[in-house]
């Protein structure tokens, strides 16, 4: 519209030179069309400045104003209206607006009759209808822009409300895992303490050997249990994605790699894997941790194999060992199962982030676990395959 404006001026300016040279008007036109261009020049650049001040009305004003002079000296500034139709549309209420559109219109029709000396249908109807047209597609404009804000709104609404859930969800999980891998290992290491101790004590004066054995085993359950804690502190800080998702599972495998058990590391995503959403790479770490856990806590093996693979459509994490292994059936009605409370946490996780998870393991032969998670979004979460 602002350039139809000073197309609509040059244009009305050209024709009048062309009509009337050398006339007596000439330098008044020539003087009103650049003060006009300049006035709305002035509003242009305040008003992309962010500097409207109360200037927005007053400009509006002293722009109709010096046009109003240009048209009552020269006629065929008359067109000059229409862009001033959506500049008083947009910057008044909706009342004044159509006050000024039909003001405006009707000085048109004036202007146009006494340039064309004449009566004519035409030059009376036609403005009323340019009017018209222009006050229409503006107000459906408006009302459509209204309505996309307030779905913009609602989405982002939405999203903040989606992303809060997604929080408390990761929150109820990891508090979950947390409670079931203490409950599997330092619960029970305290537990058994609280006994050995306990039968120390029965047996102290009446047997002071027996009793110094009990408190030498509580001692070395103690040790162990301080080395679950240090590494569920490890584990809970977040510094092993600090330097991505791969230097994360490299440094679990290293951490849980020992004089028993050795855990080898093997990424094929063509370098894709910073790319992966954080909550995906975060479940990831976890869900490789867990299964480790269970491999050293558990299988008995003495090697183990972390596999990441990105495909164009999914994530696939892959676990295998070569331990003493398991009948998965029996995860499904045993209350702490072959491997504890692991392979429960790890299956919550993959179900929240809508993948599946496969477990293929036979007594004798070793394990593999399989977390697949989707890299796109599904409307309903699949059932985890049992193996």
């Amino acid at each position: 519209m602002h350039a139809a404006f000073f197309l609509l001026l040059a244009v009305a300016l050209a024709r009048f030179l062309l009509r009337h040279p050398g006339g007596a008007r000439t330098p008044w036109i020539i003087g009103l069309s650049a003060a006009l261009a300049l006035v709305y020049v002035v509003g242009l650049v305040r008003d992309s400045a962010g500097r409207p001040t109360t200037g927005p009305r007053v400009w509006l004003t002293l722009v109709v104003a010096v046009w109003v002079v240009l048209v009552v000296l020269a006629p065929s500034f008359a067109w000059c209206a229409v862009p001033l139709f959506y500049t008083g549309l947009r910057m008044l209420p909706t009342r004044a607006a159509l006050i000024l559109v039909a003001l405006l219109t009707g000085l048109v029709i004036v202007a146009q009759l006494r340039l064309a000396g004449r009566w004519d249908p035409d030059l009376v109807l036609g403005p009323p209808v340019v009017g018209l047209i222009a006050t229409a597609v503006f107000l459906t404009m408006q009302r459509q822009s209204a309505r996309q804000r307030v779905l913009i709104d609602d989405l982002i609404r939405t999203r903040r409300e989606l992303a809060a859930s997604e929080r408390r969800e990761g929150t109820l999980a990891e508090r979950q895992r947390l409670s079931m891998e203490i409950h599997d290992t330092l619960a029970q290491g305290l537990s058994s303490q609280q006994m050995l101790l306990q039968a120390a004590e029965r047996v102290w004066n009446s047997d002071s050997g027996k009793a110094r054995a009990h408190v030498h085993t509580a001692a070395s359950v103690a040790e162990h249990n301080l080395t679950e804690a240090r590494r569920f502190v490890h584990d809970l800080a977040p510094a092993d994605l600090a330097h991505g998702l791969e230097a994360g599972l490299r440094a679990v495998a290293a951490r849980e790699s020992g004089d028993r058990l050795s855990v080898r590391v093997h990424i094929a995503d063509d370098g894709r894997t910073p790319r992966l959403p954080d909550r995906v790479q975060g479940a990831l770490l976890r869900i490789a941790q867990g299964a480790l856990a269970n491999v050293r806590e558990h299988s008995g093996a003495a090697t183990a194999a972390l596999t990441l693979t990105l495909l164009d459509d999914q994530v696939v994490l892959d676990v295998a060992d070569d331990g003493h292994g398991f009948d998965p059936a029996t995860l499904s009605t045993a209350p702490q199962g072959v491997r504890g409370h692991g392979v429960p946490a790890i299956r919550a996780r993959v179900r929240q982030l809508g993948g599946t998870l496969t477990i293929e393991s036979t007594p004798g032969e070793g394990t593999v676990l399989s977390a697949a998670i989707p890299l796109e979004p599904q409307a309903e979460p699949p059932l985890e395959s049992p193996a």
